[in-house]
């Protein structure tokens, strides 16, 4: 198996990641939930996680760092506090339907900035005009569909010029690209804990900027005399036990990043990047492919004769795993001019090589020339 499904979830991962979770299970129960061993071993991992996640992505202490169960989790916590029904918010041209759903149910009245890809200019350009008057921002920080990195501290200096705060949705940059949250003054970044950051499915960072309205009301191991959600984080946002074994599984993960190092898992995915786009720049593909600097590690294709669903399976019948369609983001391919036929999505993992590339090359290559 060549598995190109990065961008959906991480499903090769360090072995520390799979040991941690095993070992949260036979060790530990809840954290804030006892005094006894297993409920404090809980905690110190749940604390640890949160401090490395501080450290990562630059936050003022471990407070401001929330578990959710995945980036949709807490997408929806930042919304929710920061829009109200019917207010204008401006988005990019790129986001996922984990952005524009929350907000379609608000009936927020949304301005789009930033329709033409791999164009950072024309996106810094829309949000200049865009921002007045909005009562929010909410922009993802790379397409998942296309790979396409945003300009997006320069965004965040354009809201915070205009007092308009900001929601990063971080989902397919977390762990691949410097996320500092010290320099975007962001109000929140979501983020999943399953993809470049290594952990499980059914994890998840909010990263807090500014306090946050409850979605779900429950216990929090604090405060149990008070009818109230607790008014400080995090427990104001984590109602009811905590996956302790997700959380033990992406402390470890973050961990393998910090280890590696975000820059030289960037720059191995851009490597294995190029090559696609080199050995498959004969094949008659149309390859959304950008200036480097503007993309990490994903390439959509499409063929002009085949449809993607075909093609993604022919792929999937010899072991090539990829994802085809729209990928749970219409706005970013009807920006890109592919919302008709969608694309075939190629997704990079520092756990692959150049070799097994060349083999996924030459498969592509042959389900394309089969017809």
């Amino acid at each position: 198996m060549i598995y190109l499904d990065q961008a959906a979830t991480s499903l090769i991962k360090p072995a520390s990641v799979e040991h941690a979770v095993v070992r949260a299970m036979r060790t530990m129960a809840s954290p804030g939930r006892g005094g006894h061993e297993p409920a404090m071993r809980a905690a110190e991992t749940v604390f640890r996680a949160r401090e490395l996640a501080a450290e990562l992505f630059h936050l003022n202490g471990p407070d401001q760092v929330v578990f959710t169960c995945n980036a949709t989790h807490g997408l929806n916590l930042a919304i929710r506090t920061l829009v109200k029904p019917g207010a204008p918010v401006v988005i990019s041209g790129f986001e996922h339907n984990s952005v524009t759903r929350p907000l379609h149910a608000l009936n927020a009245r949304i301005r789009v900035a930033g329709r033409r890809l791999f164009d950072p200019e024309s996106v810094l350009k829309d949000f200049a005009e865009m921002l007045p008057g909005a009562s929010c921002t909410v922009c993802t920080y790379v397409s998942n569909a296309f790979g396409y990195i945003l300009p997006i501290y320069e965004i965040a200096d354009l809201c915070r010029k205009e007092g308009v705060p900001l929601i990063v949705d971080a989902s397919q940059a977390a762990g691949v690209l410097e996320l500092d949250m010290q320099r975007l003054h962001a109000a929140f970044a979501a983020m999943p804990g399953h993809k470049s950051l290594f952990g499980p499915q059914g994890t998840g960072l909010l990263l807090c900027g500014m306090t946050a309205e409850p979605l779900l009301y429950g216990g929090s191991g604090s405060e149990s005399l008070e009818q109230n959600m607790p008014d400080y984080l995090p427990d104001r946002l984590e109602a009811g036990t905590h996956n302790v074994c997700g959380i033990a599984g992406l402390l470890a993960g973050m961990e393998y990043v910090r280890e590696k190092g975000s820059e030289q898992i960037l720059q191995g995915e851009k490597a294995l990047l190029r090559q696609c786009v080199e050995e498959l720049s004969d094949t008659g593909l149309q390859l959304f492919a950008g200036d480097p600097s503007l993309q990490c590690g994903v390439l959509s294709l499409r063929s002009p004769e085949i449809d993607c669903e075909t093609l993604a399976s022919r792929l999937a019948e010899r072991g090539v795993c990829v994802r085809s369609g729209l990928h749970c983001a219409p706005f970013a391919h009807e920006s890109a001019g592919t919302l008709e036929t969608g694309t075939v999505r190629l997704s990079f993992s520092p756990m692959l090589d150049a070799v097994q590339i060349s083999r996924a090359c030459d498969i592509l290559r042959q389900s394309v020339a089969a017809g």
